[in-house]
């Protein structure tokens, strides 16, 4: 009697941390090759912390908000919510792929959380946040994926902290050209009317990459090259202001870099003169 009274207590409590961990996280929304779900951080204030998880089959990758020469980014609609003002998506550093057709995609593979800051209208009352998603997986070719999913934000303490924490390491830093870190942007100049030349510095050995978007999302911008010679002490990317829409003018455009090397990355607010 003793040890299956154990037994049920041992049940009753493993129970209940499902049940607490189901209520930091959504049901999986899955297709053939993906799937996806909210989480929930701790409830503390009208700020608070979630994040969309999102799967991959091997092989399979999605796009960042930028998805380079080819791709589809992901689009979000929050609207639906309940008590929320605001939604906020934080992008983790993408990588790059080859896209099958000479060009370079930017995105994920595998797994990838992408952190959420959520503004409540009121912090004294419930915050329920529903997303419909829109999304691309791909191998060869592209799918288009539609999914929705709600989540209530409800925990003191929530069982994904940590995994929200881990995600938002991921998100690149801002960072100012010239600062003193050991991975940083030294100099952006103009090199004749279309080609934009970028010096970067960097540790030893390490990767690195640079992406650039501009001022609105129709600006769609080239991926930067490393070029292969450089000049002493940097490692000099090149990009033409290619991709434009009509009628834009450069000149003082308001452009986004980001430098990703190694395991750091950091985002660059710049006005191109």
């Amino acid at each position: 009697m003793r040890a299956v009274l154990g037994i049920a207590a041992t049940l009753s409590v493993a129970c209940a941390a499902i049940e607490v961990r189901a209520e930091d996280s959504s049901t999986w929304q899955r297709d053939a090759h993906s799937a996806i779900r909210l989480l929930a951080g701790s409830r503390s204030g009208a700020v608070l912390l979630g994040g969309i998880a999102i799967q991959l089959q091997p092989g399979w990758k999605t796009y960042w908000r930028t998805p380079g020469d080819s791709g589809v980014p992901p689009r979000f609609d929050f609207s639906k919510s309940e008590n929320v003002e605001a939604v906020t998506v934080l992008w983790p550093a993408p990588m790059k792929f080859d896209d099958g057709a000479g060009g370079t995609s930017l995105g994920y593979k595998q797994q990838i959380v992408l952190p959420l800051r959520i503004v409540a209208r009121n912090a004294d009352k419930p915050v329920t946040l529903r997303a419909d998603i829109n999304y691309a997986v791909c191998e060869k070719l592209c799918i288009p994926v539609d999914a929705t999913a709600e989540l209530t934000f409800a925990s003191v303490a929530s069982t994904e902290d940590g995994n929200l924490s881990e995600a938002l390491n991921t998100v690149p830093k801002p960072a100012n050209v010239g600062d003193p870190n050991s991975l940083t942007i030294r100099d952006v100049k103009r090199d004749g009317k279309t080609n934009v030349l970028v010096d970067v510095t960097a540790p030893d050995g390490k990767e690195v990459s640079l992406f650039v978007e501009g001022p609105t999302p129709d600006w769609a911008l080239p991926v930067p090259l490393l070029l292969e010679h450089s000049p002493p002490g940097v490692k000099r990317f090149s990009f033409e202001l290619d991709g434009l829409p009509p009628g834009a003018d450069p000149e003082g455009a308001a452009l986004k870099l980001t430098l990703v090397g190694g395991d750091r990355a950091y985002e660059f607010n710049i006005n191109l003169e």
